[in-house]
């Protein structure tokens, strides 16, 4: 769905696991990496896209991830010129996105990329910044303002799993 600046209207997914690192995916026959995202179809929410985009893409459903948050709004970026299909209409001149972060409930086996039309063919766990240094020149900003916006959410995981393990601890080790 494209609105009427010319923007389509789309999903960007950050799905960390436990240790807070998170999925970087290379697309199907390239060498270009990403976050998983996709378009929101007219009759949907971004919610809905969110759960349709990451069973198609990761395989993944509703019950093995937990959704700890969203950006507040409508992140954009323009495309380059020279990847504007000028002959499509309406004409998109780039991406509006309302990014999600997930935390990955299940094991990394769950994932799994061979959909009917897989977009990804690998997919490894990276340092959470990892990304702002391999997106491409012109999701950057973007990338950089969801990473920034969604951090705290991050770094409250890290928290209550540092908590979880100082409880763990037998006594006499938790005063040392």
């Amino acid at each position: 769905m494209i609105d009427t600046d010319g923007y389509r209207m789309n999903v960007g997914i950050i799905l960390i696991n436990q240790d807070g690192h998170v999925l970087w995916a290379k697309r199907v026959g390239q060498d270009a990496w990403q976050f998983p995202q996709g378009g929101i179809k007219a009759h949907e929410t971004p919610k809905r896209a969110l759960f349709r985009e990451l069973y198609e893409e990761l395989g993944l459903t509703i019950k093995q991830v937990h959704v700890l948050g969203a950006t507040h709004g409508w992140l954009r970026y323009r495309l380059p010129h020279h990847l504007i299909r000028h002959y499509q209409r309406p004409l998109c001149i780039g991406q509006k996105q309302v990014w999600y972060m997930l935390r990955l409930l299940s094991n990394d086996n769950s994932i799994y990329l061979e959909a009917a039309n897989p977009e990804f063919d690998q997919w490894l766990w990276v340092d959470y910044w990892y990304p702002l240094t391999e997106v491409i020149y012109f999701k950057k900003e973007v990338y950089e303002n969801a990473l920034n916006e969604l951090q705290p959410l991050v770094q409250r995981i890290k928290t209550e799993k540092k908590r979880r393990l100082t409880y763990k601890l037998p006594l006499s080790h938790a005063m040392i």
